[in-house]
């Protein structure tokens, strides 16, 4: 195809496969490499951004107005870092709006840029979204240039060259270097976040140990609203030293990256800490690793699950939920062996959406019960570990 830029063009989106989408820059200056996937969500943009789950790819919004409640420090999901260890960049139908939110401090291009996303507005998402869909989330480059300039061989070449998440263990890089304590709960109007339920309510009801994949902000605020005391520790922590805690129970948490080459090192310790008898929980990428111990196996999707209006049912329950999800993994479900059960699953493609071990305090969600995506149909999955932690006592 040509190489010729239209007039005005600050911003470009190269495919591995030659073709180059053209548009306006916002956010960081610079270029990044990553895996393009498309979102439908209509809100939660922050924290969609901020998710380190999204770790090595490019976010497409299907939702063409995006900006208008800002953003806040407040809504951050990761627990420190930058784009680096999150979304890489984030693509537009129209440049973000002025916001309009009480809790707003600062616009979103301004906090892209600070945050050092890069960002492509003005190019057409519904013909993008429908090429991932048909062919598969390819491989990219996203680069913001204010005089227009580009190379955009070399752009191509690069996302060409880059060898995409399969085989690629983000989990380390994600996590937390040493062990913390979480105690803020979830926000409600109008007192905003709660304030640490260790100050408010004396000793925490449940001792919970968080293995640090790429943890979620809101994960630690749905456990602490619980009654637990979180105790946030390093991905490739073993399980002798997390029992060693003497915790209630043990979450696995979300993250990035293939989970069978995370599952290289965590996958034994898992094992572990089901051996315990410990009542363990995983979301996501804890989900895949918590299959894997016990003997399923994961597989790369062609679009993957990406928004926040997907519909999951609770088989044990029959309730149909509308669920937030973000991975591009999912388990294989004919790889199920017994005893596990399958207890939750997409209504959109029939894919696995949870799991649990027949006989032991453990089970697993694909979906993010604690993102609440308008509905808080999920939220009962912590009361659910809740549950187990004070059976086990």
């Amino acid at each position: 195809m040509s190489r010729d830029l239209l007039p005005g063009c600050t911003g470009v989106l190269a495919l591995a496969d030659g073709t180059v989408l053209q548009g306006f820059g916002v956010g960081a200056v610079g270029a990044a490499v990553g895996e393009v996937c498309f979102n439908t969500a209509m809100t939660g943009y922050q924290e969609i951004l901020t998710d380190p789950s999204y770790m090595a790819q490019i976010v497409a919004f299907t939702f063409p107005h995006v900006g208008n409640t800002g953003t806040t420090a407040e809504d951050l999901e990761q627990m420190s870092g930058s784009a680096e260890t999150a979304a890489r960049g984030a693509i537009f139908r129209d440049l973000p709006t002025a916001p309009a939110n009480w809790r707003a401090d600062s616009d979103l291009a301004t906090w892209m840029t600070r945050r050092g996303v890069v960002g492509l507005a003005g190019v057409d998402t519904r013909a993008l979204t429908r090429s991932i869909r048909e062919h598969g989330m390819p491989h990219a480059v996203i680069a913001h240039a204010p005089d227009g300039k580009f190379d955009l061989d070399a752009l191509v070449a690069q996302a060409k060259a880059w060898s995409g998440l399969e085989g690629l263990d983000l989990a380390k890089d994600a996590s937390c270097l040493q062990p913390f304590v979480y105690d803020e709960g979830l926000w409600s109007w109008p007192d905003g976040y709660a304030e640490p339920a260790l100050l408010k309510n004396g000793r925490p009801k449940y001792e919970v140990v968080v293995v640090d994949y790429g943890v979620k902000r809101n994960i630690l605020r749905a456990l602490t609203s619980v009654g637990a005391r979180a105790t946030v520790v390093p991905a490739s922590t073993s399980a002798e030293d997390i029992l060693a805690r003497k915790p209630d129970g043990v979450l696995l948490s979300n993250g990035p990256g293939d989970p069978a080459a995370t599952g290289e090192y965590a996958v034994p310790e898992i094992r572990k800490l089901i051996d315990s008898g410990t009542p363990v929980f995983g979301i996501c990428l804890g989900h895949q690793m918590l299959s894997l111990a016990m003997g399923a196996r994961t597989v790369k999707m062609d679009q993957g699950h990406h928004g926040a209006n997907h519909p999951v049912k609770d088989l044990t329950t029959g309730k149909v939920e509308i669920v937030s999800m973000n991975h591009g993994f999912t388990v294989d479900r004919a790889s199920l062996p017994e005893p596990v059960v399958e207890t939750h699953v997409s209504l959109f493609d029939g894919t696995n959406a949870g799991l649990a071990l027949k006989g032991r305090p453990v089970f697993s969600v694909q979906h993010h019960p604690e993102a609440s995506p308008g509905p808080t149909d999920s939220l009962y999955l912590f009361e659910r570990f809740a549950g187990l932690m004070d059976a086990a006592k």
